[in-house]
């Protein structure tokens, strides 16, 4: 099933050139460029707040819009460059580029977690520690899944999952060719430190044991 694609407004911006782009950004908006996808390049206003907005929330170059202009059919496009002002590290300009429903992209696609009533080591008390809330995937821009998800049935305390042990959705593959680690089962931490005060007594035996010998 295909993952919701956010949208993202933007309003025709009618003239061009530097001193259109000033004007534009007096008047609190960010100039942009549509291009790609085998269609002539458009030039957009987008209002500065709620562009800083969205940078702030993280993901923003890997993240999939539904662009929405006004008199213009809503295309899908994916932002490839946010210029910023040299000094105030603010957005001056931003380039999205069209998508075709066949293009395949990099995406953040998160994780979610299933079964944990199955899992031995979540009942004795272990803790889910998950290392990855999300997974960068290529994706086909027009197929993109809601979530990877991760079945825990029959995990133990110590059990790790990486990528190589989840079934991801059809036509996607992971961006990193290695192996990682998306989650483990780890001890409570009071099980954790019984273990390490075993330790620790182990060692001062045989330390006495050592003194006794000489």
């Amino acid at each position: 099933m295909a993952g919701q694609v956010p949208d993202f407004h933007a309003t025709l911006r009618e003239n061009t050139g530097k001193g259109a782009a000033r004007q534009a950004r007096r008047d609190g908006l960010v100039p942009g460029v549509v291009y790609g996808g085998d269609a002539d390049p458009i030039a957009i206003n987008v209002p500065f707040n709620v562009l800083f907005k969205m940078l702030k929330a993280g993901r923003f170059l890997s993240t999939l819009f539904n662009l929405k202009v006004e008199g213009q059919e809503d295309v899908r496009v994916i932002c490839r460059n946010v210029q910023r002002d040299v000094v105030k590290d603010l957005p001056t300009h931003i380039d999205l580029l069209r998508l075709k429903r066949t293009s395949k992209i990099n995406l953040f696609i998160g994780v979610e977690f299933e079964n944990e009533d199955a899992a031995p080591g979540l009942k004795k008390g272990g803790i889910l520690t998950v290392v990855r809330p999300e997974v960068e995937l290529v994706v086909t821009a027009g197929d993109i899944p809601e979530n990877i998800t991760v079945d825990l049935t029959g995990l133990e305390i110590g059990d790790t999952i990486t990528i190589n042990s989840v079934d991801l959705p059809k036509g996607t593959k992971p961006t990193i060719d290695r192996d990682f680690v998306i989650a483990n089962i780890q001890a409570p931490s009071s099980l954790a430190a019984e273990d390490d005060g075993d330790d620790a007594d182990e060692g001062a035996g045989t330390a006495d044991e050592e003194g006794g010998e000489e």
